[in-house]
């Protein structure tokens, strides 16, 4: 039977843990108290630390009993994500925390399936969330108070929580029609080719569109790694320039290798590879002034990338290509790759793109299966979102 984990470290937050579980049995749900403390318990859970501790990393033991509270945290935060990992009988997931907590909670439902539900209650959540939520589903719910005890404002808190994962858990899986999957990469530059790409497919596909801002193309990729994708449409690839250039939206350093791992039929371009993105004009680093930089509006600035470092980017997309060993197609629009590098457009930089394009052909290892094509034409043509449809069609499952 799948139950609702309560997730907590059960030596210093095990009153709450009882309470939260108790309200989530009231409410019709089936919850399982997991403790991730590093400590003797206050309470009797029903999965013991020292069962979560084995699915951690060699070391763990050491590092729980050494006294320093940072390793224990981080061995304990491993042990917890391999744990949720392994488990087959998980309909929930709700955790409380502070910094500690919050931290070994969320790396293991960080490893837990898109749509699975997720709440952490936790003294963090209003702030900067991003490292624990990453490009997971995790709902972040303000403790309000310090987690020291049962109080009359915690005890509303977790009672709502109580009540909201039961009714996450509850809800029906909605019914799918059937369609395969595909992920889309789209930049406001290359709107008018993605577009047109969904356009063509939808009646044949269901188009998941990812805004190429370094969190869409890690979710993209998150979704291929968990199964949930039968292919992918790369058009726009630019969040490897912010990568290898200091830029505010990167990839990380794993792009791709979901392609590679998962061997998902793989159509690719170089959209936007012309722009490294930075915030306010005043906020790009000191080593770039001087350079040539598109005001995309007062927030972002936009930095067209040089001869060099478009040969960088290429060499760098072709290593990771190379080991992928399913069907790739990797489409060149040799007449520019965004919408600002067009005829007489602010980024039209012939030898850059240049560079980059024979970077590619010169890195990429091509086969019968992993191939390169040039088109004489723009990436927002209409035609190359034909080639590209006529491509993904070609190697489709």
């Amino acid at each position: 039977m799948k139950r609702i984990h309560v997730v907590g470290t059960a030596d210093t937050k095990g009153e709450e843990l009882a309470y939260l579980a108790d309200r989530i049995a009231a409410a019709g749900g089936a919850p399982l108290i997991v403790d991730v403390g590093t400590g003797a318990p206050s309470i009797s859970p029903d999965v013991p630390s020292a069962e979560v501790a084995r699915h951690g990393p060699a070391g763990t033991a050491e590092a729980l009993a050494s006294g320093d509270r940072g390793r224990a945290v981080a061995a304990m935060a491993a042990s917890f994500a391999g744990f949720a990992a392994a488990r087959t009988d998980i309909a929930a997931v709700i955790g409380i925390g502070g910094g500690g907590g919050t931290s070994i909670v969320t790396a293991g439902m960080r490893e837990l399936p898109l749509g699975l539900p997720k709440i952490m209650v936790s003294t963090l959540a209003s702030g900067d969330v991003a490292p624990y939520v990453g490009v997971s589903d995790i709902v972040m719910m303000p403790s309000i108070t310090d987690m020291a005890g049962l109080n009359r404002i915690s005890r509303v808190i977790l009672a709502n929580a109580a009540a909201a994962i039961c009714a996450m858990a509850a809800r029906p899986q909605d019914a799918v029609d059937g369609k395969p999957a595909i992920g889309l990469t789209m930049f406001g530059v290359t709107t008018p080719c993605v577009t047109a790409i969904v356009e063509r497919l939808k009646a044949s596909h269901d188009c998941l569109v990812f805004h190429a801002t370094g969190t869409g193309g890690r979710t993209m990729e998150k979704l291929a790694d968990s199964g949930l994708l039968s292919g992918i449409i790369d058009i726009t690839t630019t969040e490897v320039c912010d990568l290898l250039f200091g830029g505010v939206l990167p990839a990380g350093e794993d792009r791709l290798d979901a392609v590679a791992r998962t061997r998902l039929p793989y159509v690719g371009s170089v959209g936007a590879l012309d722009m490294v993105n930075f915030w306010a004009p005043d906020t790009v680093p000191e080593r770039y002034r001087g350079r040539l930089f598109y005001n995309h509006n007062a927030n972002v600035t936009l930095m067209r990338t040089t001869a060099e470092e478009c040969h960088a980017i290429g060499a760098w997309i072709g290593r990771k290509l190379n080991a992928c060993e399913g069907q790739v197609r990797f489409l060149i629009p040799e007449s520019g790759v965004s919408a600002l590098d067009v005829e007489g457009g602010p980024f039209r930089d012939e030898a850059a793109d240049a560079a980059l394009f024979t970077s590619l052909e010169a890195n990429v290892r091509q086969t019968p299966e992993r191939r390169i094509e040039r088109l004489p034409l723009h990436i927002n043509d209409p035609r190359f979102s034909e080639a590209a449809v006529a491509a993904f069609r070609s190697i489709a499952r």
